[in-house]
């Protein structure tokens, strides 16, 4: 009796002890996503969220946008949600901007933003300044969205980056996503928010796959603005960048990988506000900052970087003048080989890291 009770109790203590046991859990795989496929899941998942929120631009309805990006939802939700307008940026940017003062959520769509200043009126005196000189009763919750920057053979009036721009006004949010997940996150973010928001897509980066979590899948995913992301570790020097710049920034780091240089690349998603700390933070680290935008050198996000750094304590710990990377200083040639030498190119970084690094 006393070995039966005994082998009872062994079990008793095996079962426990398989109980207790942690297997090993691998990590949920990821899924490859287009930053295209990000910003349409964004607008269908706050579509279907909010009945206040709607989509307005030109060929956004039934030609499901320019560059596909608002793909079927003029089926899922039809004309009243999905608004095909007339070729007049400041005639739809105005009615979308009454609509958001009326308490409606609007997504106004620029073909690119170089239009935006078709309706720069709009976006400035009347979306971005209202809730100031109301006193905070009037909000004013609309998204403005589209390609910004240079893509590819379009020329001077279609090449434009108006990070800057926007980024110097008060009473609008800025961002400039990178990744799919930060299409996502943002637009997510963007679309809840009372305030104007000029959200800054680049069309080369829309069919560009990325990996994203099951947490970034997340319909309640959003990312918080002023929050920029360190995107590579790294000791040597500091490159803050944003949208497609971030790529060439993480290619010029590999290359410099192999030569015994390792930087940290800071991607920025956010202008206004634009997340200092975490600037501050790794120029203090790495002693050494190059900034890397597509838009002009003068009065640039580059800028203002280079600008704030010198202003905080980071500056103390530099043991070199920052570097800026910049578009050329000329409205953008048409001919290919002058194109690509007015933007910058991973040799350029290269370049302006080892001046900078004296190497």
């Amino acid at each position: 009796m006393a070995s039966l009770s005994c082998v009872l109790r062994s079990g008793r203590n095996a079962a426990a002890v398989v109980l207790r046991r942690e297997f090993h859990r691998s990590a949920p795989a990821s899924v490859q996503v287009t930053v295209r496929d990000a910003l349409n899941q964004a607008m269908d998942e706050e579509l279907e969220r909010d009945e206040r929120v709607f989509l307005l631009g030109e060929e956004v309805a039934q030609y499901d946008g320019a560059y596909k990006i608002s793909r079927g939802l003029w089926k899922k939700y039809g004309d009243a949600r999905i608004i095909d307008t007339p070729i007049t940026e400041m005639g739809f940017t105005g009615i979308a901007v009454g609509a958001a003062m009326a308490g409606l959520r609007p997504i106004c769509e620029f073909m690119t933003f170089n239009f935006s200043m078709q309706a720069i009126d709009q976006v400035i005196n009347s979306a971005a300044k209202t809730n100031y000189m109301s006193a905070g009763r009037q909000s004013v919750p609309i998204v403005f969205r589209g390609p910004n920057g240079a893509s590819a053979g379009v020329g001077a009036q279609h090449s434009q980056c108006f990070a800057a721009w926007y980024g110097h006004c008060p009473g609008l949010k800025v961002v400039s996503p990178w990744s799919a997940e930060d299409a996502r996150g943002l637009l997510k973010a963007a679309i809840r928010d009372d305030n104007p928001v000029v959200f800054l897509e680049n069309e080369l980066m829309y069919g560009v796959p990325f990996e994203m979590s099951e947490e970034s899948l997340s319909k309640d995913f959003t990312i918080p603005f002023g929050k920029a992301k360190v995107e590579r570790q790294g000791t040597h020097v500091t490159l803050v960048t944003h949208s497609r710049y971030v790529s060439f920034c993480l290619d010029a780091a590999a290359v410099l990988a192999k030569e015994g240089v390792e930087c940290e690349v800071v991607n920025l998603r956010s202008i206004r506000p634009l997340d200092v700390e975490t600037i501050e933070a790794s120029v203090m680290k790495t002693n050494h900052l190059v900034t890397v935008e597509g838009g002009w050198p003068q009065f640039g996000v580059g800028a203002e970087v280079c600008a704030r750094v010198m202003e905080g304590p980071a500056f103390n710990f530099l043991d070199a003048p920052a570097t800026r990377v910049t578009g050329v200083d000329v409205p953008m040639p048409y001919a290919k080989i002058l194109e690509d030498n007015s933007l910058p190119q991973i040799k350029d970084i290269i370049f302006s890291i080892k001046k900078t690094l004296n190497i």
